[in-house]
């Protein structure tokens, strides 16, 4: 069956995008917003959405440029492709874990295709959800279909009643880097934490973030670390070209004197969310990395995860990549500034 007809909208400007957006499309199915096209006609293809209009955010100038001053930190238009965030040696060498995050996204053709906003607003990787004959929670049914089914992929934290993880590498990097989102809708522009933009299927159902139908991720921004501050993201996948996290983590700190001083943690591909442990983070503030302290804060950061009935493995995979992740910035005194650790 071919692809249901639409019509295809090339605005000149935000708000003229903004105005051809439903602001009544409360589960945004009628009105489409098209960045980079690599999840949203996927989608249209296989007759899990399709939508009345199209509206294509490549046709407005302004909305695709990386800009770093050392003073404030880093800018990055929405539309910006994950392939030019991963090569510009700014990001390389001060926000290594997006960097790794951005290079980590399926094979290079997507990444010079994919922008970084939709990266951060893709829906969800469940095979139920793909299925454009099932109709699952998250597409207005009833249950979650992989709570009692296929659940090897699902979640294991802050799971119910919809059990996705979300799929974004770049969302768990940014989460721990304290990014802020520039969102611009018809009621002006707001900007909020990125810890606040995504949402918990027990408080929403059916959308993943909190995007009005009339709003647009406009800007990503990262604030400068101070310069004893480094980060990574570690991601474990069954193909190391394409596939999606089964796991990862990503971790931001700060090291004097052989102690954590500060620190962020968060985790990928086990739940709804990026997935911040602060009670993780607390065992680690002011105290040597020894083996000892990061299997406390491995255990830590997965206490409280109720795996499904294929997925268990998580627990023990994640922690493990929490370990990793926190032994490779702290084992050597300044670590590489970027590499690719998921092929080490």
């Amino acid at each position: 069956m071919s692809m249901k007809s639409f019509e295809l909208r090339n605005p000149k400007s935000l708000g003229e995008a903004i105005s051809l957006l439903d602001s009544n499309d409360k589960f945004h199915e009628r009105t489409k917003i098209l960045a980079g096209g690599q999840d949203l006609l996927t989608e249209m293809k296989e007759h899990i959405i399709e939508p009345e209009v199209v509206v294509n955010l490549k046709s407005i100038p302004g909305l695709n440029y990386i800009k770093f001053d050392p003073k404030t930190g880093l800018k990055i238009g929405a539309l910006t492709h994950l392939a030019d965030i991963a090569a510009d040696k700014n990001v390389r060498q001060f926000f290594p874990a997006l960097a790794i995050a951005a290079e980590s996204v399926g094979s290079a053709q997507i990444r010079n295709m994919g922008t970084i906003g939709g990266n951060l607003c893709q829906r969800p990787r469940c095979w139920y959800y793909r299925n454009e004959h099932l109709v699952c929670l998250k597409k207005g049914g009833k249950n979650c279909l992989a709570a009692s089914g296929e659940n090897k992929y699902n979640a294991i934290l802050g799971g119910g009643p919809s059990f996705i993880v979300h799929p974004s590498d770049t969302a768990t990097a940014l989460s721990a880097l304290g990014a802020t989102l520039t969102i611009s809708g018809a009621k002006g522009t707001r900007t909020v934490p990125i810890s606040k933009f995504f949402v918990l299927p027990r408080d929403n159902p059916r959308n993943e973030n909190i995007l009005l139908p009339n709003e647009v991720v406009t800007e990503i921004s990262i604030p400068n670390a101070p310069r004893n501050a480094r980060s990574v993201y570690f991601k474990f996948r069954e193909q190391v070209s394409m596939d999606w996290a089964m796991s990862a983590v990503a971790v931001a700190l700060e090291l004097s004197g052989g102690k954590v001083t500060d620190c962020r943690i968060v985790l990928g591909g086990v739940a709804p969310t990026p997935w911040h442990v602060p009670d993780a983070e607390a065992l680690l503030k002011g105290k040597a990395p020894t083996a000892e302290v990061l299997q406390q804060v491995a255990e830590k950061a997965l206490e409280g995860a109720i795996p499904l009935n294929q997925n268990g493995y998580k627990v023990g995979l994640t922690k493990a990549l929490v370990r990793r992740a926190v032994r490779y910035l702290t084992e050597t005194a300044t670590p590489p500034p970027y590499r690719d650790v998921n092929r080490m």
